[in-house]
């Protein structure tokens, strides 16, 4: 019989991304309750942390890489990736304190 506390990391990373979308207007709140059902989803602390931090690495890497195909140079798309990064874990704070708690509960 299956763990029914078992969690999958790409669902907690596609509810973080729906709630986060559906509750853009709420500032702290939205985030946190997104982070929160996606450390449920995710079905631990580690796996709920890995599930925050996966999008803004494969968005950083994605932009670094499309930046370079487009400019030509590599040094500009590690800056323009490296900025891509730090924007995207900019935004994830709340998630991460709320992905934490889900996880905790789960």
């Amino acid at each position: 019989m299956a763990n029914p506390k078992q969690g999958h990391i790409i669902s907690a990373v596609f509810w973080m991304f729906l709630i986060s979308l559906l509750l853009f207007w709420l500032p702290v709140a939205g985030p946190l309750i997104a982070g929160i059902v996606g450390g449920k989803k995710a079905g631990g602390v580690g796996e709920a942390i890995l599930a925050v931090l996966l999008p803004g690495i494969v968005f950083g890497a994605a932009l670094f890489f499309l930046a370079s195909v487009l400019t030509g140079v590599p040094l500009i798309g590690f800056v323009a990736g490296a900025g891509g990064l730090i924007l995207a874990l900019s935004h994830v704070g709340t998630l991460l304190i709320g992905a934490v708690i889900g996880g905790a509960l789960a």
